[in-house]
C-alpha cells in the first residue's frame, strides 16, 4: 500500500476534480522519478571578451586527469569517463543523490574562434576553457578625427 499525501488546503478551484492533482503531485515529486529525471551533466557558463571566448563547467569532485577535451570539425567536446567508486559494504544508503557518471558536453565553436589557441584549467571544481579569437575577429578600435 502506498500512502499519498493529501493537502485539503490546496484546492484547485478551476479543476473538475481538485483532489486528483494531489495524487499526481505526490507521484511526480517522489525521489524515484526525480532521481531519474535529473540532468547529470555539469552546468556551463559561456562568456566573451574582446579577444577570447570563455567556457566554465561546474564539475566538482573530479580531477583534471578525468577530463578529455577533443576538437573535431569545429566542435569542442568535453567528456568524463565513468568513475569506479569504492564501495563500502558497511554503509547502507537511504538516499544517494550524487554519483560519478560518464557525460559529454559539446560546443560548436563560432567561425571567429581560433582552434589553435585553446587552453584549459581545472581549479576548485570548475573547468575553465579559454578559446582565443582570430585576429580579424577582434574588435578594431581607433579614434576618428572630426574635420
Amino acid at each position: 500500500m502506498t500512502l499519498v499525501k493529501f493537502n485539503p488546503e490546496k484546492r484547485n478551484n478551476g479543476a473538475l476534480m481538485p483532489n486528483f492533482t494531489d495524487v499526481f503531485d505526490s507521484i511526480f515529486n517522489d525521489s524515484f522519478f526525480n532521481d531519474r529525471m535529473t540532468v547529470r551533466v555539469p552546468a556551463a557558463n559561456i562568456s566573451e571578451t574582446e579577444d577570447h571566448y570563455h567556457v566554465e563547467l561546474a564539475a566538482p569532485g573530479l580531477r583534471k586527469e578525468d577530463f578529455k577535451l577533443n576538437l573535431e570539425r569545429n566542435v569542442l567536446s568535453i567528456s568524463v569517463e565513468n568513475q569506479k567508486e569504492q564501495t563500502n559494504s558497511q554503509i547502507s544508503y537511504n538516499k544517494r543523490e550524487f554519483a560519478y557518471n560518464s557525460w559529454v558536453r559539446s560546443f560548436t565553436l563560432p567561425e571567429s574562434a581560433n582552434p589553435d589557441y585553446i587552453e584549459a584549467t581545472y581549479t576548485d571544481g570548475v573547468l575553465k576553457i579559454d578559446i582565443a579569437k582570430r585576429e580579424e575577429a577582434k574588435a578594431v578600435r581607433r579614434q576618428i578625427e572630426i574635420k
